[in-house]
């Protein structure tokens, strides 16, 4: 052993998601050698090499380990609420109606533009806080509730600044292309040229951006709108990501496809053509169940389209102010059952190994060597539990760079 950080992780139960046979690529009686905050390897005990025979061992109980969660879809910065519009929704107001009524996205605009950088943060460390106490060890946090550069810019400070304050890995995505603001009505492609395309360079410029996303839809962008700025994130060596297909089919998902995106996100209203592509571009389904259920949606998402062609598939809280107020990834993977009829195991994948894929992470998501050490510990006897109850937390302890 050649570093004080070094030790064995044992009596452990593992789910290493790093295969489907067996289910959850389940390892009972395994260990995992970590050191300086990487695994360096993990298996049955009987196997363990002589190397490691002698490291410290932390033993875990007999517990079930997981890789550290991840949510690869929030929008957990911003100001102000919507809990006007949630009532607005329990009334018989669509999210449609709500949103061209001065609702949605863009009544989020103005408490979040008076907020402060300072403001912004203290008011989504408690959402990430939420996140983080249920074994989540990275994030992901979407601007676009900004709609001019220096609120946007501000939006990805923030975000930043809370990887800063937690530990907790933070991946940023500019998302300047969500709605346009009041100032901008009817004047769409005038938006995008001359705010939402010189912020996102501008945030780049300050490196603020690890992806680049947009929401096609008919109260939202147009694909040939969406590409303009899928144009500018190419041009600078972002990647790109997209809701699509979330009220109507608008042919976003091909045009996500078509540009190689790492995820499609939403797609209640993809198609099996939509699903071919996505196979074919290897981008990841990000299924977001938390706003299907707040906004009463009846489409489900194509779930055995994406089986049948071998989508991978993620899952997300999409945690934001109006349609999808959710901080628990936990619900989310029973919600991922329940409403979609999602199997445990694909749901415990979907925050694990394809939430990562869905942000572009090589390094996270599976127990195995080379990855992260970055694990959560449950009070659970199998995997499958994690989705099963329902407003319950059974984290044990949560470990991070290899350390808890």
């Amino acid at each position: 052993m050649d570093s004080p950080h070094s030790y064995l992780i044992c009596d452990a139960t593992l789910a290493t998601m790093a295969g489907s046979d067996p289910a959850y690529g389940l390892i009972p009686g395994g260990l995992i050698v970590v050191q300086d905050g990487w695994i360096r390897w993990s298996g049955p005990e009987a196997q363990l090499p002589k190397d490691y025979a002698d490291w410290p061992r932390v033993s875990m109980g007999g517990r079930l380990i997981t890789p550290g969660l991840i949510d690869c879809h929030t929008h957990i910065v911003f100001g102000g609420n919507r809990a006007m519009e949630f009532e607005m929704r329990l009334n018989g107001a669509s999210y449609e109606e709500v949103a061209r009524a001065g609702g949605g996205i863009v009544s989020t605009v103005s408490a979040t533009r008076e907020a402060s950088l300072e403001l912004l943060v203290q008011g989504a460390l408690p959402r990430l806080d939420a996140l983080i106490a249920e074994g989540a060890s990275v994030v992901e946090v979407k601007s676009g509730y900004g709609l001019d550069r220096e609120t946007e810019l501000n939006m990805l400070r923030a975000a930043r600044r809370l990887g800063e304050l937690r530990p907790v890995t933070v991946k940023t995505t500019f998302l300047g292309a969500h709605a346009t603001p009041a100032e901008y009505k009817t004047r769409d492609d005038a938006y995008i040229d001359e705010v939402c395309i010189p912020a996102l360079r501008a945030a780049h410029a300050e490196g603020l951006v690890d992806a680049v996303d947009g929401f096609c839809e008919n109260i939202a962008f147009a694909p040939a709108q969406i590409e303009r700025v899928f144009k500018v994130a190419q041009e600078l060596g972002l990647p790109v990501k997209l809701h699509a297909e979330q009220l109507s089919h608008q042919g976003g998902t091909a045009l996500a496809a078509q540009y190689g995106a790492l995820s499609v996100d939403h797609v209640e209203y993809a198609t099996e053509d939509d699903a071919r592509a996505m196979a074919a571009s290897g981008s990841v389904a990000v299924i977001l169940p938390g706003a299907f259920y707040t906004i009463r949606e009846t489409q489900a998402p194509p779930i055995e389209h994406f089986r049948s062609h071998g989508v991978p598939m993620a899952l997300a809280t999409d945690c934001n102010p109006g349609s999808s107020p959710l901080s628990s990834l936990l619900l989310t993977m029973n919600m991922g059952c329940t409403l979609f009829r999602m199997t445990p195991e694909e749901v415990l994948a979907g925050v694990t190994c394809n939430a990562a894929r869905a942000l572009g992470l090589t390094d996270r998501g599976q127990i195995s060597a080379d990855m992260r050490a970055d694990l959560a510990v449950w009070d659970v006897e199998t995997p499958g539990e994690l989705a099963y109850r329902i407003g319950f937390n059974p984290l044990y302890t949560r470990i991070y760079e290899g350390k808890q």
